[in-house]
């Protein structure tokens, strides 16, 4: 007869689990679970914010129904993408007080209401789950403290996600078929002299029109961007996005923006990806659509044409561009090559003297500072005239001599020596 068989069988004693696996409650308590919930809709149309008004009445009405649940919150994210957690307040606040002790249970929806990340949903899960928090889809019936809990909210969201992608290629393929179709959109709350049409079009708003013609004409008077938006600021014009403060990339866009002279380059931007949706300039990752004549123009097309070579040749200039005076960035240096400037002598005494002299002059370049001289206003504003009066019958126009409307036609001036006119550059041969 086998040994085994002698041996007495062992008696086994089962002592009941006292303590919740997760959260470490007592399992023979009476304590209210702490529930909050949370609702989502991605975009901010009628039917949208039907179901996300309905979400919050349900959740929170089913929350305060039960006996075993206390209701802590209702949290909730309006026309946000759930791509991503990182722009969702709602969501994120939620998870914080979760975290920090105040929530024992999150209802939601669905999976695809909580995020379309898989790895964004699987994390906030996980960091939920090792604080005792649970968190119960509805739509699913998925607890995550079942043991085939992250199974079955990984296959979901693993799920959204794609379907997330496939409506973000769609999208981004309506998009380019209606730019190669020469679709124009803009932004009509945000966009500076156009209003949006009946059906859709352009139509110039003559009250901001004024305000862009304005833009241009300052700038070729020889403001800088920063000077325009100083004196933007100072009329009390209000941005484009209603603001009373002006900056100088806001003026720089408006210069530089085809669509003024009634043209549209469609795709300037791209997003790179369905998740991050980050958008990216498009340096020809992309195909671009340009649409000629597309609506009416605020800006004649010669004049905007006229701007974008002078901001060409002001992002040429070796230095910081100034507007300061009708002379800033006109006069050259025969010697270097850099660019002539005021400088104030002797500003607090009775000697005080406005000349200008080559800004490399105490500055070394090419291994030596600049010896040029310094040149006085007075004798540019001769040697302008002297020039002017050289280039024909100019008696009659002389008579009303406009300094500002002659400066425009020149591109710069140059001194060698103690000569103020050594050569000049005109724009054209009209001149």
């Amino acid at each position: 007869m086998a040994a085994g068989c002698n041996q007495e069988e062992k008696k086994v004693i089962t002592i009941p689990a006292s303590l919740q696996k997760y959260t470490g409650a007592s399992m023979r308590g009476t304590e209210k679970r702490r529930v909050a919930a949370y609702a989502r809709v991605s975009t901010c149309n009628e039917d949208q914010q039907t179901s996300y008004e309905t979400q919050i009445h349900y959740y929170t009405n089913y929350i305060k129904s039960r006996a075993d649940w206390e209701f802590v919150n209702m949290y909730s994210d309006e026309g946000i993408s759930g791509t991503s957690t990182r722009h969702r307040e709602g969501f994120r606040q939620m998870v914080e007080d979760a975290l920090a002790g105040k929530i024992d249970l999150i209802i939601t929806k669905s999976v695809s209401r909580f995020a379309r990340n898989t790895v964004d949903s699987l994390t906030t899960i996980r960091s939920l789950k090792e604080r005792g928090v649970e968190c119960y889809f509805e739509k699913e019936n998925i607890w995550t403290f079942d043991s085939k809990g992250e199974l079955l909210i990984t296959i979901m969201s693993s799920l959204a996600q794609e379907e997330s992608r496939s409506i973000s290629e769609n999208t981004r393929w309506g998009m380019r078929k209606a730019f190669q179709d020469g679709k124009v959109f803009v932004p009509f709350k945000h966009f500076l002299g156009y209003d949006r049409g009946p059906n859709g079009e352009l139509v110039i708003n003559e009250e901001q029109a004024e305000t862009v013609r304005l833009i241009y004409r300052l700038f070729l008077e020889g403001r800088s961007y920063y000077a325009i938006a100083s004196e933007l600021t100072r009329r009390g014009i209000k941005t484009p996005y209603g603001y009373d403060v002006w900056n100088g990339t806001t003026v720089s866009n408006i210069l530089k923006n085809e669509k003024y002279k009634g043209d549209a380059l469609l795709q300037k931007r791209y997003s790179k990806d369905f998740l991050t949706k980050k958008m990216l300039v498009n340096t020809g990752e992309v195909p671009q659509y340009y649409v000629e004549e597309n609506h009416e123009a605020i800006i004649e097309p010669q004049l905007f044409d006229r701007v974008q070579e002078e901001i060409l040749r002001r992002s040429g200039m070796d230095g910081k561009y100034s507007g300061s005076t009708i002379f800033s960035n006109k006069i050259k240096c025969g010697e270097c090559g850099g660019w002539y400037g005021p400088v104030v002598w002797h500003s607090n005494d009775k000697y005080r003297k406005v000349v200008w002299q080559c800004r490399n002059k105490y500055k070394a370049k090419g291994g030596k500072r600049c010896s040029a001289p310094y040149v006085t206003e007075e004798m540019i504003r001769q040697a302008f005239i002297s020039e002017v009066n050289k280039r024909g019958d100019r008696e009659e126009k002389l008579e009303e001599f406009d300094e500002k409307l002659w400066l425009e036609m020149v591109e710069y001036v140059v001194v060698n020596g103690d000569r103020v006119c050594d050569s000049w550059l005109w724009h054209d041969n009209r001149y």
